[in-house]
């Protein structure tokens, strides 16, 4: 069992800057004694011939290949906008309106 104490976990909050009640600290007390154990657990486990891993299951791309396909001619694309200079898109600036 780790050995957080609440005056530790006091003076942490006392240097963060964050006003914790008496309860708030008990329970932080415990919640970080719980987190100190679980990783000296996760640490005796960890030995060098065992691989790090990211995710428990092996993963694989099962995404299809990116193939380019037919695309929209400029015309095309512009055809359903509502306003357009030839090539490109118009809309209305909006630059300087937040207020």
């Amino acid at each position: 069992m780790s050995e957080i104490t609440t005056e530790q976990v006091a003076h942490l909050a006392s240097l963060a800057r964050i006003a914790l009640t008496p309860d708030e600290i008990q329970s932080l007390t415990s919640d970080l004694r719980s987190i100190v154990d679980d990783v000296a657990k996760v640490s005796e486990v960890a030995t060098p011939d065992v691989p790090a891993t990211s995710h428990p299951i092996p993963l694989e791309n099962v995404f299809r290949d990116d193939v380019p396909g037919e695309t929209l001619t400029t015309e095309q694309a512009l055809a359903g906008a509502p306003d357009h200079d030839g090539s490109r898109f118009r809309v209305t600036a909006i630059l300087g309106e937040e207020q």
